[in-house]
């Protein structure tokens, strides 16, 4: 079986919700942290192979705000999206997990995580 693995910010939230709510069920899980450990244009080929790219880019964040109009608009496709997200990795949409089934979500519901934990 493959290992669970969350990946985001620890300062971020919905990542800290999710991470605490695996400990407190005992899941095991591995953390990924975008800041120290980056992220590469294959682990982003992998999601959007599963998730759109609208759903991958957090338009609603601090990092999407900050950035200037022009950037804004250039991002219009999964080849854009991906440009951006390896640039500005704190643009993504948080947690994104990779189920131990090696399916992938983004976003913290907690109904969500027991139905994949329990299928």
């Amino acid at each position: 079986m493959k290992t669970l693995i969350v990946y985001g910010i620890p300062n971020c939230d919905s990542v800290k919700k999710a991470r605490a709510w695996l400990t407190e069920r005992g899941i095991d899980y591995t953390f990924h942290d975008f800041k120290k450990q980056g992220v590469s244009a294959e682990l982003i080929t992998a999601w959007l192979a599963t998730q759109d790219w609208q759903t991958l880019v957090n338009r609603k964040g601090t990092t999407w705000r900050k950035l200037d109009d022009a950037t804004r608009n250039a991002v219009v496709d999964a080849a854009s999206a991906t440009a951006l997200m390896l640039t500005q990795p704190s643009v993504i949409k948080r947690p994104v997990i990779r189920w131990p089934n090696g399916r992938v979500s983004v976003g913290f519901d907690p109904a969500q995580f027991s139905q994949r934990l329990s299928g």
